[in-house]
């Protein structure tokens, strides 16, 4: 796939320009004596071992023998695989030509998108979350705004966390289990908390320290995050409600009330060898007392529900909290050197991106035309007015094309109805649960959106919006003036010619909305 890239995409991904020299990545200078399943076929001198004079000189390496290949060695061709860290390492024999064959194996990767649908690619040993993610993004023609992610989902156990985007693929596939599966979709909340950390961090659930300015990725002193979560008790079906505390160090409980005492204290769980992952069937699967579950999962574990810690929490800010700590103080400032590496490649990226009309409030302002030369519009009233008089001029302009214009199979009135199909953020016949799923995946950050027919009038839209981590419903309902249909959500206050008016709207005016229209939620087919 990198190869089929232009050249300058190959920027992209910092990682892979050691692909041109991967013969000489893992030398064998060193290598340790490896027993010779083979010795009459492949060692001129009969040797019973895989000596390391036997191999081309380089730097050392250390693995383990996985597996030979008897098919071949009947051929007399000889295949040894040897199992390292960063993949697979291919040794093969051609006593023919007296050569040693080396090289290290890519990784084989199968990602799903939201529809089921799988595409398998073939990746190298060190591409990490991020370079996949981009490089995906790349194949599927997406826009990219740095808020895809590679999701790890356990559908067995019910779990799914995302991807660092440091971390190595292969390296997580490998210690996956074969019902699980990689997944693509957006995450607009994976660095919220780098934007807005206030919102992140209940004060009642911090306990600062007092050399420390409110500081998670100090590497010598760090807050830390208490209060009270459900814990399935190992072995048992039911939840017992016990006082935390998180601190870089671990997750421990306390054993009597809030007692914060070192005697008082049991690590439940160890932060360095774990990983934390939300629990989506908690109360289905698991008999958890709230929809609030996260679970901590060892890394070398087999998957088993007896290994996973199964915790609760009593609403979704308290989950948001426990969940961003964790990541935080395991990952410290690695996490933020993350966020700013898109920041750092938009200089680079803006030279070759796909463009795409930005909507962001920073970018766009009311403006106006009516003189010789154009102004800001600074005073909210007059903005608001002039808002007002351009969609009265729409509605003027698209009355005159229904008159004046050619007689189209396609009338502007049915157009109106079917021309927002095609948008990211129009998801059809879904239920209310399932946009409620939908919003939950990608992040629950204030403006993340999304559009649906309503189940209680076929006629009518309905806008599901995220505001506090809470998700609130707004019915679009068709009102007909001069013969012409228009959308409104505010009973007739405010009107437009068809949904893709509407929401260009409330991205730039709050309106009757809690908040602007900032994040489409939008599934990808790969």
């Amino acid at each position: 796939l990198l190869r089929d890239a232009p050249s300058h995409l190959l920027s992209l991904f910092p990682l892979s320009r050691r692909l041109q020299v991967e013969e000489q990545q893992l030398r064998t200078s060193s290598l340790p004596a490896i027993p010779n399943p083979f010795p009459e076929l492949c060692s001129p001198a009969s040797s019973p071992v895989l000596s390391p004079g036997s191999l081309p000189p380089g730097e050392p390496s250390t693995g383990k023998y996985v597996s030979g290949n008897p098919a071949k060695a009947r051929r007399r061709e000889c295949c040894w695989f040897f199992e390292f860290p960063g993949g697979l390492l291919r040794v093969q024999y051609r006593p023919g030509s007296g050569v040693w064959d080396w090289r290290r194996c890519r990784g084989i990767v199968k990602i799903f998108s939201e529809d089921g649908m799988g595409k398998v690619v073939e990746i190298p040993a060190d591409m990490t979350a991020r370079d996949l993610c981009q490089l995906l993004v790349y194949k599927s023609h997406c826009v990219d705004d740095n808020s895809w992610a590679l999701v790890e989902h356990h559908p067995l156990l019910g779990l799914e966390r995302c991807l660092e985007d440091h971390e190595l693929v292969v390296q997580v596939q490998a210690s996956m289990n074969s019902d699980s599966r990689f997944l693509f979709r957006k995450n607009y909340a994976k660095y919220e908390f780098f934007r807005s950390p206030l919102t992140f961090f209940p004060e009642h659930m911090v306990a600062w320290c007092q050399e420390t300015n409110r500081n998670f990725l100090a590497t010598s002193s760090c807050p830390e995050i208490q209060g009270y979560l459900y814990v399935k008790e190992v072995g048992r079906k039911s939840w017992k409600k016990v006082y935390m505390f998180l601190r870089r160090s671990g997750l421990y409980c306390s054993t009597k009330g809030t007692s914060k005492e070192p005697r008082h204290l049991q690590l439940l769980a160890d932060l360095e060898d774990s990983n934390i992952f939300t629990v989506i069937t908690g109360k289905k699967q698991h008999g958890a007392p709230t929809d609030y579950g996260f679970c901590i999962k060892p890394n070398k574990g087999r998957g088993e529900l007896k290994e996973l810690r199964m915790l609760c929490a009593e609403d979704e800010q308290g989950r948001t909290c426990w969940m961003t700590a964790f990541r935080l103080f395991k990952y410290g400032i690695v996490l933020y050197q993350n966020y700013k590496i898109p920041q750092q490649r938009k200089t680079l990226l803006s030279h070759f991106s796909a463009p795409v009309r930005s909507v962001s409030e920073n970018s766009l302002v009311a403006m106006d035309f009516s003189g010789r030369i154009g102004r800001v519009i600074d005073n909210p009233v007059e903005a608001q007015s002039a808002a007002m008089e351009e969609g009265h001029a729409w509605r003027k302009r698209s009355q005159r094309m229904n008159i004046l214009g050619s007689h189209s199979p396609l009338h502007h009135s049915s157009l109106s109805s079917v021309i927002h199909i095609a948008q990211l953020w129009f998801h059809g016949r879904i239920t209310r649960e399932e946009s409620h799923r939908i919003i939950h995946q990608q992040g629950q950050v204030d403006g993340l959106f999304l559009l649906r027919v309503s189940q209680s009038n076929p006629k009518a839209f309905v806008l599901t919006l995220c505001h506090h981590q809470k998700i609130k419903h707004f019915q679009i309902l068709p009102c007909e003036e001069d013969g012409q249909i228009f959308f409104s959500l505010d009973e007739g206050a405010t009107k437009f010619t068809d949904l893709i008016q509407l929401v260009e709207f409330y991205q730039l005016n709050r309106g009757v909305l809690p908040c602007k229209l900032k994040h489409p939620c939008t599934v990808v087919a790969l």
